[in-house]
């Protein structure tokens, strides 16, 4: 018998080279590599996390599914099936908006699987959540994640103070943007 999903999006898509999945428990060992290198860390968390750390950011990546009827994918290269990092959908508590977030280990950064995939993911919820604006809240000096904003035609909307600091909203745009 089929039962009707308990979540506003697909539980997984597929792009070119990368598939989107809900996570299993076994997926914090390969986002352990992006959440204890402080190089990746360095905007979001300001360290690298523990083991442990890292368990429960992906207990709350799990969670935030259950709660809100959907969140951040796993983000899996197909040729090799490792697991790269988390990007999605991301709305905690104290988040201006629902937002587009996106965190790859830093061996997978200029190889353009966080432009796929945030790519995919902005189609996805053109379908499945239109009514949804999605931002991304980006630290003023984290100039790598502002071009994959702008790369994915993001516009730059306002600077904020968030978590101790300065951080732009950059909004998502609604229809399809053609690549650069």
């Amino acid at each position: 018998m089929n039962r009707p999903s308990p979540f506003l999006i697909p539980e997984k898509i597929e792009s070119t080279r990368i598939v989107l999945r809900t996570f299993r428990e076994e997926d914090w060992r390969s986002l352990h590599e992006h959440y204890s290198d402080v190089e990746c860390t360095r905007f979001t968390f300001r360290r690298a996390l523990t083991e442990a750390e890292t368990w429960y950011t992906l207990a709350s990546m799990v969670g935030h599914w259950q709660l809100r009827g959907y969140g951040p994918y796993a983000v899996e290269e197909k040729a090799t099936g490792n697991v790269m990092g988390a990007i999605g959908l991301w709305y905690p508590k104290e988040w201006p908006s629902p937002e587009i977030k996106w965190a790859l280990a830093r061996r997978y950064w200029r190889k353009g699987f966080a432009s796929e995939a945030v790519r995919a993911i902005q189609a996805m919820a053109r379908e499945h959540v239109p009514a949804i604006s999605l931002i991304s809240v980006i630290n003023v000096n984290n100039a790598p994640s502002i071009a994959l904003a702008l790369a994915v035609g993001a516009k730059w909307e306002k600077e904020i103070q968030f978590r101790g600091g300065p951080h732009n909203i950059y909004r998502h745009p609604r229809e399809n943007v053609r690549r650069t």
